[in-house]
């Protein structure tokens, strides 16, 4: 459903940093850096047709979170969830709603585990389970 989701940073290095070392936790390694047109350095994390772009702000205003929304990668177990929040937090995510493990509600079981970025973006690892 989607080509690409894109954020925004005003510290592309330590953004560079920290979703190197979350995303190799679910296999997704060595982004492509460019500048755009304008100048701004990006990042682009592709993997199984997906990708997923950090930038610095076109406009030149501070990159800001959107309230409200979540950013979703998939996990392959409840392991890698577990992983993917301690590896966030390690790096310096701030660990937000209830503590990462299984949520059985009407959109089925899977495990989940939500962090804020450096830059205030919520993220969320998910398993879902058969």
């Amino acid at each position: 459903m989607f080509s690409h989701i894109m954020i925004g940073t005003d510290d592309i290095e330590s953004s560079k940093k920290f979703y190197d070392s979350i995303l190799a936790v679910i296999g997704i390694n060595n982004p492509v850096r460019n500048k755009n047109e304008t100048g701004q350095q990006r990042l682009f994390y592709a993997h199984n047709g997906s990708v997923f772009c950090i930038t610095e702000p076109i406009n030149g205003e501070p990159a800001s979170f959107a309230n409200g929304s979540t950013i979703g990668f998939v996990c392959e177990s409840p392991q890698q969830v577990q992983e993917f929040h301690a590896v966030a937090i390690a790096n310096g995510a701030k660990s937000i709603e209830a503590p990462p493990g299984l949520r059985d509600n009407s959109t089925g079981k899977k495990h989940l585990c939500y962090f804020l970025d450096l830059d205030g973006h919520k993220i969320c690892g998910m398993y879902r389970c058969d």
